[in-house]
């Protein structure tokens, strides 16, 4: 994946951690204009996403980001939001970092 494709991935999940993020936010609040702004993050991210999809294909774009979105916000949640994870669930975010790993690892020349 080139630099470029990987600067659109690193948009894209940002905009779709953003979106999560704001809706754990209005699920506490409750307020239109945080669930209007989720909303907006979301179709930003999967604006993005079509591109990604188009140049780098479907299953390097969506397994990457689907990935790196879990661990990023099970992190958040334990920072931001005060949530726990057991041991089961670190062991899950330890997992899919090893995922995104071997995903993303440079490929030989396919015969």
């Amino acid at each position: 994946m080139s630099a470029g494709l990987m600067l659109w991935l690193s948009g894209a999940m940002a905009a779709f951690i953003a979106a999560n993020s704001v809706l754990r936010a209005y699920a506490g609040s409750g307020a239109w204009p945080t669930l209007a702004l989720a909303l907006g993050c979301f179709l930003v991210g999967n604006l993005m996403m079509v591109r990604l999809m188009r140049e780098s294909g479907l299953a390097l774009a969506v397994s990457i980001s689907s990935v790196v979105q879990l661990v990023a916000l099970a992190l958040i949640g334990v920072l931001w939001f005060g949530e726990r994870l057991t041991g089961l669930q670190a062991a899950g975010v330890v997992l899919g970092i090893v995922a995104v790993a071997m995903i993303a690892w440079p490929q030989g020349a396919r015969g």
